[in-house]
């Protein structure tokens, strides 16, 4: 049997892909199943998938507000420092280690383009402590930062690719 070509092993990954990530819990063999592939096609798919970074983790997706967290965004506006200085600041990941002593859990942190320049999302008891956190990170990184805005996330409509299975209740805040 022939090899496949490279556009239906990249046609191959993405259905593979598409089935995690509606669900990161699916068994290879349902995964194969839904792909019309051999279990140990789809497990091979997996595997390369991970080793070449394409699937970085996997995770549940949680509900907040029932363990007693809220979700904030931080959006940053850099400064003019040199990028390289600013680049080895968050490569060393210091912010990460602080924010666990403030029981501050974060869950995405992105480099952007547009008016602001990085995004970090977190969860935290209340505002006091997503305010707290703020003032840390200003004053960690006073040299890089121009602007901090906080902003409290209200209700999540869809959660990396899961919509929210109580949709309904966004009636409430609109």
């Amino acid at each position: 049997m022939a090899k496949s070509s490279k556009k239906q092993i990249r046609e191959d990954e993405l259905k593979v892909l598409s089935i995690l990530q509606q669900n990161a819990r699916e068994s290879a063999d349902s995964i194969a199943e839904k792909c019309g592939f051999s279990r140990q096609k789809a497990w091979r798919i997996i595997n390369r998938l991970e080793e070449n970074k394409t699937i970085w983790g996997y995770g549940a997706i949680v509900d907040g507000e029932r363990i007693g967290l809220k979700e904030y965004l931080i959006l940053i506006k850099k400064t003019n420092e040199p990028v390289q200085d600013l680049a080895d600041v968050i490569i060393s990941r210091d912010i990460e280690k602080k924010s666990e002593d403030l029981n501050i859990n974060i869950e995405s942190s992105h480099y952007l383009h547009g008016l602001y320049d990085w995004e970090i999302e977190f969860t935290a008891k209340d505002l006091k402590q997503a305010k707290r956190f703020t003032e840390l990170l200003n004053a960690l990184y006073r040299r890089y930062v121009q602007e901090l805005l906080l902003i409290e996330k209200i209700f999540s409509v869809k959660k990396n690719g899961i919509n929210n299975p109580d949709i309904k209740k966004l009636k409430e805040f609109v």
